[in-house]
């Protein structure tokens, strides 16, 4: 499946704190009735950044300093839940090329990669530290580049992590599912050995 070759991605940065924020969240139900995917970006956060009559509510990507923002930073186990492709599709859509986080779920990071939506791992305290500068200067550019897997801003830089498959796909242009499924399949035989000891 051939993809765009992304080495680099430039950008301001916009945080929105919160582990476990799952797909129904990201794109609420309804919106799983659309045809395409091209109006997608009106489902983003859409219940929880506006009220049922379309008003405002206060939200990070409704912030005035952060509306140009292409890049999102979020915490562990983002897009948990269902399967659905509108979730990705309506992070893309709405302008963003990047997610910087603790970790994803599984379904929605392959789903993302797929349509050359990079998710990115970063330490809690690199993303604690990032978050921070981004709040204090909302105008902060941050640098990815892919090759190197750093993020460079404002004079500082911390290394993110994402699995070789899926970083040879986007710098490459060419997403292999299968390699995705193999590794993908050794993370859940991890989790479900430690779940095992867990019980």
């Amino acid at each position: 499946m051939a993809l765009e070759q992304i080495h680099q991605i430039k950008g301001r940065a916009v945080y929105l704190p919160g582990d476990d924020v799952d797909t129904d969240r990201i794109t609420p139900a309804r919106y799983l009735k659309a045809i395409t995917f091209d109006e997608l970006s009106d489902a983003l956060f859409r219940d929880e950044r506006y009220t049922p009559d379309g008003l405002e509510k206060p939200h990070p990507l409704n912030d005035p300093r952060f509306k140009e923002a292409t890049i999102m930073l979020v915490g562990d186990n983002f897009g948990c839940g269902s399967s659905r492709e509108h979730s990705p599709q309506a992070v893309l859509r709405s302008g963003f090329r990047a997610i910087i986080g603790q970790g994803y779920a599984v379904i929605f990071f392959g789903n993302s990669t797929n349509i050359s939506l990079v998710c990115l791992k970063a330490s809690k305290s690199d993303l604690e530290t990032l978050a921070v500068a981004v709040r204090t200067s909302p105008a902060l550019e941050l640098e990815i580049d892919l090759d190197t897997l750093t993020v460079c801003y404002g004079g500082s830089s911390l290394k993110v992590e994402i699995p070789s498959s899926a970083q040879k796909s986007l710098t490459s242009g060419h997403w292999d599912p299968i390699a995705g499924l193999l590794e993908a399949g050794d993370l859940l035989e991890a989790m479900d050995k430690k779940s095992a000891r867990a019980g």
